[in-house]
C-alpha cells in the first residue's frame, strides 16, 4: 500500500553544497533513487534522504559522495530521526514497519534493526536459537493456520490463515477510516479485527465476518443485533495497560457520531465501570457467556483478561465458563487513556504470563480445548514467533497496526485533534488525511 505521506522520516541526512555543477554524476550512480534531476530543470532536485541507506554505502562503487567530483555531498545522521519513537519501539523498528506495510516484504536495508527494540528486556531479551543440521523445510509446506473453536461443541469451525488478528480499537479512540482499514485488511488475510468497546459503525457490516465484536463493561453500542452479525464475541474484563480499570474516552474525542454511536451526551468524557457488576463469580462468568451463546447459537466466546499474579486460574476458570478463546493481554499493552501509574506498575509481562497459563492449563488436561492468544507487547513476526515458542498458539497486535498506518509514536492519542496522521482522531480533516 503506498504511503499517504511524500516522504518518511530519513535516517540520514544527504546534504548538496553549493559547490555541485549539476553534473548528474550522483543520480547515474546511486541505485536507490536518492538523487535526481526533473526533466526539463538544469539543477538537480533535492536529495530524497529517506532512500538513503546511509553509512554502509561507502563499500559500494556507486557511492555517490566518492563519485562527485566536486566533493559537494556529505551524509550524516538526521537529528530528527534520533526523536522518533522510543525504548520498545526504536526509530528502525517503526521504519521497518512502514516499510513493509507499504511493500510487502521485509527491508533490504541492513542498516536497519526492526525486530527487536532497545529496552533491555521482554520479547527483546529473549533470542531464538535454532538447531543445527536441522532439516530444510519447502515454505509451501508450512501451514501457519490456527483454529479458534477447540472445544468440539458444534459451533462454528473458524480458522484463521494466520496466527494474529487485530486488536480491539473503539471508535471514538480512533477514526472511523483506521477501523475500517483494519477491517479490510483482516478481510484480505483471511482473519479478524476487532471493534473494541464503542459499538459497531455501519461501515464495518461489508466484513462481518471478519469481525470481532467487543462487550465491555460500559455496554457501549451494544445491541442483540450486533451480536447476531458477528462469528465472534469478545467480552472485556480487563486491559494489560490499565487493569482493573475500565475504559476512558475524553470529552473532546466525543463527536456527535461517536455520541450516537454509544447513546451518550457530546462532549463529555465516558468512563466504563471497573468490573461487570453482574460478574463476581465463576458462575456469573459462565452466565455471561451462555448470555451470548443463547444470543447467537454459532458465535465463538472471547474472553480478554489482563496478566494479575493469578491469572492462570483466571484462564482456567474462563475454560470452564465455556471460552473457546482465552485472551491474555499483558502490561505491554497500548492505550490512549490510561494513568502512568496503571501502565508502568500493574499487569505483569506477556512473556511471563503466556507460559504460566500454557503450563496451568495443560496440568488441568484443558490446554488443548482452548485458544490461547497473547497481546501487549507483540510488535514484530519475531515477537509473534517468540510468544508462539512461550506456549501461545496465537497473537492481537494492536500498536503494531497503527505503526503500520504510519503512526509516529507521538503520545497524543487521547485528545481529539492531536494524532498528527489522523489515525486515532475523531476530528473529521485529519481523519481523512
Amino acid at each position: 500500500m503506498p504511503s499517504r505521506f511524500k516522504h518518511q522520516v530519513p535516517k540520514y541526512k544527504v546534504t548538496r553544497s553549493a559547490a555541485c555543477i549539476n553534473c548528474g554524476t550522483c543520480a547515474k550512480s546511486c541505485p536507490y533513487g536518492v538523487h535526481e534531476r526533473q526533466e526539463g530543470h538544469n539543477k538537480m532536485s533535492v536529495p530524497i534522504d529517506y532512500k538513503c541507506i546511509g553509512f554502509e554505502c561507502k563499500n559500494n562503487d556507486f557511492y555517490c559522495v566518492a563519485k562527485c567530483p566536486r566533493n559537494a555531498l556529505a551524509i550524516s545522521l538526521n537529528p530528527m530521526y534520533e526523536t522518533l519513537g522510543d525504548y520498545r519501539w526504536t526509530a528502525d523498528m517503526i521504519t521497518g514497519t512502514w516499510i513493509m506495510a507499504e511493500t510487502g516484504y521485509p527491508p533490504e536495508r541492513t542498516d536497519l534493526e526492526y525486530n527487536t527494540g532497545n529496552s533491555g528486556g521482554g520479547f527483546d531479551k529473549l533470542r531464538l536459537k535454532f538447531p543445527s543440521g536441522r532439516p530444510k523445510i519447502d515454505k509451501f509446506e508450512i501451514s501457519t493456520e490456527i483454529p479458534l473453536n477447540r472445544r468440539n461443541d458444534g459451533r462454528a469451525n473458524i480458522v484463521i490463515s494466520t496466527p494474529v488478528y487485530g486488536g480491539g480499537m473503539s471508535f471514538g479512540s480512533v477514526s472511523l477510516p483506521t477501523m475500517v482499514s483494519k477491517a479490510h485488511n483482516a478481510a484480505l488475510w483471511n482473519t479478524f479485527t476487532c471493534t473494541g468497546e464503542g459499538g459497531y459503525p455501519e461501515l464495518l457490516q461489508p466484513y462481518n465476518d471478519h469481525v470481532i465484536t467487543q462487550v465491555a463493561t460500559g455496554l457501549f453500542g451494544v445491541r442483540e443485533e450486533t451480536i447476531q452479525r458477528v462469528k465472534i464475541v469478545e467480552f472485556k474484563y480487563a486491559q494489560g495497560a490499565k487493569p482493573g480499570l475500565g475504559g476512558h474516552l475524553l470529552g473532546e474525542k466525543n463527536t456527535e457520531s461517536v455520541a450516537r454511536m454509544r447513546e451518550a451526551v457530546k462532549g463529555t468524557s465516558l468512563f466504563s465501570p471497573f468490573p461487570f457488576h453482574s460478574v463476581y463469580s465463576i458462575e456469573d462468568h459462565k452466565k455471561h457467556i451462555d448470555w451470548i451463546k443463547e444470543i447467537n447459537p454459532d458465535a465463538l466466546v472471547s474472553v480478554k483478561v489482563s496478566t494479575p499474579n493469578d491469572v492462570d486460574m483466571v484462564a482456567v476458570g474462563s475454560y470452564y465458563a465455556g471460552a473457546h478463546i482465552i485472551h491474555i493481554d499483558g502490561g505491554y499493552g497500548g492505550t490512549g487513556a490510561a494513568p502512568d501509574i496503571a501502565k508502568k506498575n500493574i499487569a505483569m509481562p506477556i512473556e511471563y504470563a503466556i507460559t504460566k497459563v500454557h503450563n496451568f492449563l495443560k496440568e488441568e488436561g484443558a490446554r488443548d480445548a482452548v485458544t490461547l492468544i497473547a497481546s501487549g507487547g507483540i510488535r514484530t513476526a519475531h515477537d509473534l514467533a517468540k510468544a508462539i515458542c512461550l506456549g501461545a498458539d496465537g497473537a492481537v497486535i494492536g500498536t503494531a497496526e497503527m505503526v503500520s498506518l504510519e503512526c509516529v509514536r507521538c503520545g497524543n492519542c487521547e485528545s481529539g485533534r492531536g494524532c498528527a496522521r489522523g489515525i486515532a482522531s475523531t476530528d473529521s480533516e485529519l481523519a481523512d488525511l
